[in-house]
């Protein structure tokens, strides 16, 4: 399942017409905070509201006529069913997406938007990842996965080509971890460029298999609490340790405050809505679990689909009336 900076090149220029080149920022709140150089990977601003797109277009736009022709299917929280939905659009690819019921509501309603097949069905993300294979045998579809593919993976890659291209200096890259397909692709980007910059990956404490995987070096099975950081939560492959381990240079844990501190921090300090999984790097500091002083550093921000109450629960926490 190994992927190659090649293949990563090549996702790039495949996905290009379909994707936003995000823009990749300097903090200047950030850096003088933590006396360090920060600099955010904003694809909060990605054309669905997520990173998620680049993965669905690599593994969709190689399909062929015929698997396209019988339809595609799978299952997501939120941000890998909009990403499928819009290129499935795009390419007028008849689709069925699985969401689980506890998604936000926002993510459900913005998938809807793309005109797809939406089911609303499981208790969790597992949950319905098995209902969508069932489906899958049961209607012949195409399994579009969210992480666990090496075309997925080189397709997500392309976000940490873009953050060296523009800053080919950089010390270190802080990633959110929840599948794994990100970090494995935007490691082995930004490895391919420079193996001297280190890859930190960020998961939230109730839910850390990649956390175990990384310092056991095995699969370890867990039991997943409710987080704000939604989007990192749930299992993993084992069959992606060896090559996850292979480009990952750390792993660290967020709790739940630090997340909610973040969000508001992205509100408050850079007026943008940050999903909490997309603030997992910005927490991963704030909190000081990782050492950054004098160093210059890019975290990959990767989603903005927050829902509107949690939004309000956030400000209505952290602002102080006078």
């Amino acid at each position: 399942m190994f992927i190659q900076f090649t293949d990563i090149l090549g996702a790039k220029k495949r996905i290009d017409s379909f994707i936003r080149k995000t823009p990749f920022e300097y903090s200047p709140k950030l850096s003088e905070s933590l006396n360090a150089e920060i600099y955010l990977k904003l694809e909060s601003c990605q054309t669905t509201g997520s990173f998620k797109l680049r993965g669905a277009a690599n593994k969709i736009l190689q399909l062929t006529q015929e698997e396209k022709s019988a339809g595609i299917i799978t299952a997501s929280a939120g941000n890998h069913a909009q990403g499928v939905a819009y290129i499935a659009r795009a390419l007028n690819v008849d689709t069925v997406i699985v969401i689980p019921e506890s998604a936000p509501e926002t993510k459900i309603e913005n998938t809807k938007r793309y005109g797809v097949t939406v089911v609303v069905k499981g208790k969790d993300y597992d949950d319905s990842e098995r209902i969508a294979h069932e489906m899958e045998k049961q209607t012949g579809r195409t399994y579009i996965p969210a992480y666990d593919d090496p075309m997925i993976m080189a397709g997500q890659g392309t976000v940490g080509l873009e953050m060296l291209q523009e800053e080919s200096d950089l010390d270190m890259v802080i990633v959110p971890v929840g599948g794994g397909g990100l970090m494995t692709g935007v490691a082995t980007a930004v490895k391919g460029i420079n193996p001297n910059v280190k890859v930190i990956g960020v998961q939230p404490q109730v839910s850390k298999p990649w956390f175990e995987a990384f310092y056991q070096k095995k699969y370890i099975k867990e039991v997943f609490g409710d987080s704000w950081a939604d989007g990192l939560t749930g299992d993993i492959s084992a069959s992606m340790i060896n090559d996850f381990n292979a480009v990952v240079d750390d792993m660290v844990l967020i709790d739940e405050e630090s997340i909610q501190q973040a969000i508001f921090y992205m509100i408050d300090k850079h007026h943008l809505i940050v999903e909490g999984s997309g603030v997992a790097g910005i927490a991963a500091l704030i909190s000081e679990k990782i050492e950054v002083k004098d160093k210059k550093v890019g975290i990959v921000v990767t989603g903005s689909n927050l829902d509107t109450k949690r939004v309000k629960t956030i400000v209505d926490k952290y602002v102080k009336e006078d």
